[in-house]
């Protein structure tokens, strides 16, 4: 049968014109995501289902070919408006096992994204024991007539001290060409990407991408703190993408589903743009971010937030110590100001594995912890403490008070991690602490803003019962978004920053629900950069916390380079100011003052990179901000690598950045940060370039681009 009668015989259930995209069913009932009048066969099920006692269709390392997924039939549908929201539910079953699938598409009406989840319920009368089910499977991806040839794939690693490291590589060298038609099956490999432990993002961003050579994009983010994956690969001539959370192969997450029991997935949403590449596309995601995350004041106030850790106090506060920062932050002009941690260290012997009460020392605040916090609102400030909330340490009285069932286990035995007990915010004890120590902090001393820190991973979960690991995890992750969400239920005007031991925990589950985002523990200034660069890729600008530490011993290049590195993001600075001479002062201050000017700009723009998506080793980096009156631009001129870099880049300190959608305007280019250090800057309008000029190495700069009278 040709694509052409295919298509006439099938039902149109759902489309996304934006998208391109299309739910179709075939006579048999089966139903399908298709893309561009796509032959049938080289798409893939709705939805995959792993099931024990049915498994899959042709063995291999894919998640797709289920044979419940193959099996998956429509019983009917439904579109729903719920606010700007489109909803259609499409309605499957599998009568062999009784399995249902309901499958939500949630789209905005214009926009360029779909977010997809489902929801499985066992309308059989026996047992059903889930090993994996996809969150949304798309198949059809091709470069047009170039095939797969044409495809690039674009995925992240992420580390501790080394977040978002974008990495590209042609489709075709990950998934090799293997003659199809010479041996009659596909191949049982794929290009895949998952989490490992608690850490969500400890090795790997949840979001890839495909791009093509016209400038069009496929970009996903799966939105889970408990266990995800994604893989691609090649059926019938075409790319497909399968998107899923835990499942018990990389995340020992398995869930049996009794008769009328029922499960739904984590989300995740896809991206379709058809031309200006990975920038249109992750400006997509960031429309996407903003539409999903709980509302909240502080996404448009965009305070600066002094914390006292970074290169400065590292965990070792005292009010003696205290009082001088809060005077010197609060005339750089910071908004909030963080006790990081060890403000409640009163143990001889350290305070890692004694946590978990979160009382104030009293030998480091001999007045008492309310002195320093009325020194901060003293001088304008909301005072911010830091907070582990979810460990206790093996040594601190609540590992013995509170029971065994309010802690991670695993065959019985509590788990130990790193001198820590992890909490299963699922148990009313431990949920009860927690509620305690923060209303005590929040409603009582008056804190404003909570810096919630998470420092172990904790292997795959927790076993209460008969439950596997990983769906304990699961568990526990959504007892924890609940009680986050109660939280600022609770205290409306708290602000919550989300930190992983920096950001290796940066997923959406959580940033939809707490305000901010740590983005590294980077603490060489040289080295943030392509951190922060990169940071928009994985959290919205607004959400994104940056840290800039100036030292009285920087001189101010560097003072300068560390500033501007924060600008586009959520200024999170730290350091001795008040060790600082005025000259070095003003520099800070002023980088304070534009950030102030810009803000509100920063809470609605859009990111882009005219360099491309920054390498770990770049020495020019640029990341900037399409706003509705203007374009920012940061951009960082670092020392070459290698002597042989330097001598093949033959680095002038100029460099031509070209912007294509700001071609054709009419352009004025300031340097706005900082203005004195001999940065220069100058626009062609016929070609989209912007020609900078940064005469030393390790320095930065700030540009605004707008028309000549704004």
């Amino acid at each position: 049968m040709t694509a052409a009668a295919e298509i006439a015989q099938e039902s149109l259930l759902w489309s996304a014109e934006a998208l391109g995209l299309r739910a179709v069913a075939d006579p048999s009932g089966s139903v399908r995501l298709t893309t561009d009048g796509r032959p049938w066969d080289c798409l893939v099920p709705l939805v995959e289902v792993i099931l024990t006692g049915h498994g899959r269709t042709w063995s291999g390392e894919r998640f797709i070919d289920t044979t419940v997924g193959g099996r998956l039939a429509l019983r009917g549908h439904q579109t729903v408006e719920d606010g700007m929201w489109r909803r259609t539910t499409i309605r499957l079953a599998d009568p062999e096992s009784g399995l249902a699938a309901d499958v939500t598409l949630s789209t905005v009406p214009g926009a360029g994204f779909v977010r997809s989840q489902v929801r499985l319920v066992n309308e059989g009368d026996a047992p059903l024991h889930l090993e994996g089910v996809s969150t949304l499977t798309l198949g059809g991806i091709t470069d047009g007539e170039k095939g797969l040839d044409g495809l690039t794939l674009h995925w992240a690693d992420n580390d501790w001290l080394a977040e978002c490291r974008w990495r590209q590589a042609a489709f075709r060298d990950q998934v090799v060409p293997l003659n199809r038609s010479a041996h009659g099956h596909e191949g049982r490999g794929c290009f895949e990407r998952y989490s490992q432990g608690t850490w969500s993002t400890g090795r790997h961003l949840p979001l890839a991408a495909l791009t093509d050579r016209a400038g069009g994009a496929w970009l996903w983010q799966i939105e889970s703190s408990a266990g995800w994956r994604f893989e691609t690969g090649e059926r019938e001539g075409a790319a497909y993408l399968a998107l899923f959370g835990p499942d018990d192969a990389h995340h020992q997450w398995r869930q049996t589903l009794a008769p009328g029991e029922e499960f739904t997935t984590v989300p995740a949403v896809l991206v379709r743009t058809h031309s200006g590449g990975l920038d249109a596309a992750f400006g997509e995601l960031t429309a996407y971010r903003r539409h999903i995350r709980r509302v909240h004041p502080d996404h448009t106030a965009l305070p600066v937030i002094y914390n006292d850790y970074m290169n400065t106090l590292m965990g070792d506060p005292t009010t003696d110590k205290l009082l001088p920062l809060i005077e010197a932050a609060g005339v750089a002009g910071a908004e909030v100001f963080v006790i990081d941690a060890g403000w409640y260290d009163d143990d001889a012997q350290g305070w890692w594995d004694a946590v978990g009460a979160w009382e104030p020392a009293g030998r480091r605040f001999p007045g008492g912890i309310q002195e320093v916090l009325d020194a901060i609102r003293r001088h304008g400030m909301t005072p911010g403490l830091w907070l582990e909330p979810e460990v206790v340490g093996v040594r601190s009285p609540l590992a013995r008070t509170l029971p065994d069932q309010a802690f991670f286990r695993r065959g019985g035995v509590r788990l130990t991690e790193h001198g820590r007990h992890h909490l299963d915010l699922r148990h009313p004890a431990a949920r009860a602490h927690l509620d305690r120590v923060v209303d005590r902090i929040v409603g009582e001393w008056g804190v404003g803003y909570l810096k919630l820190d998470y420092n172990i991973n904790a292997g795959p979960g927790t076993e209460n019962g008969t439950e596997s690991a990983g769906a304990g995890l699961l568990g526990h992750h959504r007892a924890h978004l609940d009680w986050l969400a109660s939280l600022l239920d609770r205290h409306p005007g708290l602000v919550l920053e989300n930190c992983g031991s920096g950001g290796l925990r940066m997923d959406y589950a959580q940033l939809a629900v707490t305000q901010l985002q740590s983005t590294s523990d980077q603490q060489d200034p040289l080295r943030y950069p392509p951190i922060a660069a990169a940071a928009a890729t994985a959290v919205a600008p607004e959400q994104a916390a940056v840290w800039a530490y100036p030292q009285p011993h920087f001189d101010l290049d560097t003072i300068a380079f560390t500033m501007t590195t924060a600008l586009l993001g959520r200024v999170h600075l730290s350091g001795f100011l008040d060790r600082m001479d005025q000259e070095q002062l003003t520099l800070v201050r002023s980088a304070i003052e534009l950030y102030k000017r810009i803000r509100p700009e920063i809470a609605t723009a859009r990111p882009f990179w005219p360099l491309g998506l920054p390498g770990w080793e770049d020495s020019w980096l640029a990341h900037g901000l399409r706003g509705d009156s203007a374009t920012y631009l940061a951009l960082w001129r670092r020392d070459a690598v290698s002597d042989e870099e330097a001598a093949q880049n033959a680095d002038t300190g100029v460099r031509g950045i070209h912007i294509p959608h700001l071609r054709g305007s009419r352009l004025h280019p300031e340097v706005l940060y900082p203005r004195d250090a001999g940065a220069t800057a100058t626009w062609d309008a016929a070609d989209g370039t912007l020609t900078v000029s940064l005469p030393r190495t390790n320095s930065a700069v700030l540009l605004r681009l707008s028309r000549p009278e704004q």
